[in-house]
């Protein structure tokens, strides 16, 4: 009798001792395999963000990106409060693959690389007239004197009668108690003008390529009906008359597959590392650019940031972001336009002189002030100056 029970005793722990495996193995089954399957979401997977030494990584969490849908806001925007102070890393060994979906008009997704902290969703709202051209510009925290001289002159969104004008600053963020500090600031202007946005990446020279991306991303995701795209810096001079009704033409049917600038032919990488421009072999092992608009300020027809944007996706970034934009065109087998009149845009500052800038279209290397100066000069000029016919 004794025996039978221990038998018996032993069948049962037998059984539970089996019953635990199998539960073990269920729950390695669900936990770890598709893993293993997919991929860790916090590496890179094929279509996504690749690992990139000259990148940077996030600073929102995994579980932000991916469980944390109650910190962002109705309007596209991330909560202040789950902003991490974590220091994200301008050159780091490996760039996180986590993106953010977003369904565009049409309801298929597009990815952003970084989520947003200051967005502006609704301005190309599909109830209002679909823009002509949306100005993308770079620009940092400080630089507000700038932007509010853009605002009064070349980037008045009421500049031109009959024309819709979009203006957009891009931004990334900064650290510590004076990020927090510009934050609030930004936080401010952007409730007043409603033309900011920004995403969680450190502002960087070397993340400029980002802040362009993220300017695409923005109008492939909530622009996409806009007809041409110029992308410029908060330094520059734009003659947005000329460029409008002189390049552009609202009273011609838009153009596709457009990317025009300055172009330039045949440059080579800087390997000198005392140089702003350098570039190691190591992220870029090429000896030559391909063709390229300078990052000055470069005009794309409206469906070309959809393209760019998504190609990008699958290569490797370098940090020269007129640069890699120029790399995303050559692989969709495209080329930059060159104008007859190559004067046109400008990456230096043209001297003031005669009607000169009611000729052109970019001038470069101007104080906030100066926009100003130069803007009412070329206004006065007007009833003396002919514009030129492009």
């Amino acid at each position: 009798m004794q025996l039978r029970r221990r038998h018996c005793c032993t069948q049962i722990a037998d059984l539970i001792f089996f019953l635990s495996l199998l539960a073990l193995l269920i729950f390695l089954l669900h936990h770890i395999w598709p893993n293993i399957i997919t991929g860790n979401p916090g590496l890179s997977q094929d279509g996504g963000l690749h690992p990139d030494k000259s990148l940077v990584n996030t600073s929102i969490s995994i579980w932000t990106m991916f469980k944390g849908e109650e910190n962002i806001t109705s309007d596209g925007t991330q909560n202040l409060a789950t902003i991490k102070s974590d220091t994200v890393l301008e050159k780091s060994k490996q760039a996180t693959s986590m993106q953010s979906e977003e369904g565009d008009f049409n309801g298929s997704k597009i990815k952003g690389l970084f989520p947003y902290i200051i967005n502006e969703p609704d301005k190309c709202s599909e109830s209002l007239a679909a823009p002509f051209l949306v100005f993308i510009i770079t620009t940092v925290a400080v630089q507000e004197e700038a932007r509010d001289a853009i605002r009064q002159t070349w980037g008045n969104e009421n500049l031109v009668h009959g024309v819709v004008l979009v203006r957009l600053f891009l931004l990334g963020k900064h650290e510590g108690e004076v990020g927090i500090q510009q934050q609030m600031m930004l936080q401010e202007e952007s409730q007043k003008h409603h033309d900011i946005i920004q995403q969680d990446f450190l502002d960087s020279y070397n993340n400029l390529t980002l802040k362009t991306l993220m300017g695409l991303h923005w109008v492939a995701r909530y622009c996409s009906r806009a007809s041409y795209v110029m992308k410029t810096d908060s330094d520059m001079f734009v003659n947005t008359e000329n460029l409008i009704l002189k390049l552009l033409r609202p009273e011609m049917k838009p153009k596709t597959n457009y990317f025009t600038g300055i172009v330039v032919h045949g440059d080579k990488p800087i390997r000198d590392k005392m140089s702003k421009w350098y570039v190691s072999k190591e992220e870029y092992p090429e000896m030559k650019y391909p063709t390229f608009c300078s990052g000055t300020g470069y005009v794309l027809s409206g469906e070309l940031a959809l393209k760019i944007f998504t190609t990008s996706l699958s290569m490797r970034r370098v940090h020269l972001e007129d640069v890699h934009v120029a790399l995303c065109v050559a692989k969709l087998g495209l080329k930059p336009v060159d104008l007859p009149n190559g004067a046109l845009f400008n990456h230096w500052r043209v001297p003031f002189k005669g009607c000169k800038y009611n000729d052109l279209i970019t001038s470069h290397g101007f104080q906030a002030k100066e926009i100003i100066q130069y803007w009412k000069l070329m206004q006065s000029n007007k009833t003396n100056c002919t514009a030129m016919t492009f």
